[in-house]
């Protein structure tokens, strides 16, 4: 397996090649698994239900638990990325710009593996949504 320095190294006429591939598959299956394990330990959280007399303990408890249910929620929907990524590096379609068809490059998905966009594409994409959904 490749690391990131190897991969950050590699010339451009290498770029998602099968071990870059493989790189990324590996470390978005990770990801998944984590995520799952997280909802797993939730769920078991949340089945241990705490009967307390006090009010104000009882809220406390129950914003703990609205807090966890958000947190989950995110990674819910990451986790809907991270099985969309990995369908696309099976196809070999990972790695490149959904909206130009450009390279996303190595560093941004290094830094987050779920990119569909180019960082061009992405600060268009955000500077239309903040134009036309406020």
């Amino acid at each position: 397996m490749l690391t990131e320095e190897q991969i950050l190294n590699m010339s451009e006429k290498d770029y998602m090649n099968e071990a870059q591939l493989a790189f990324f598959k590996f470390r978005l299956k990770k990801l998944e698994y984590d995520l799952l394990k997280n909802i797993v330990k939730t769920t078991e959280y949340l089945r241990e239900t705490i009967l307390v007399p006090d009010p104000v303990d009882r809220a406390t408890i129950e914003e703990e638990n609205t807090l966890e249910l958000r947190a989950r929620d995110r990674e819910r929907k990451l986790l809907t990325k991270i099985q969309q990524s990995i369908i696309s590096i099976d196809k070999k379609e990972y790695g490149w710009c959904k909206d130009t068809g450009e390279p996303i490059g190595i560093p941004r998905l290094l830094a987050k593996p779920t990119a569909t966009l180019s960082l061009e594409a992405q600060k268009r994409y955000e500077l239309k949504k903040k134009l036309y959904n406020d």
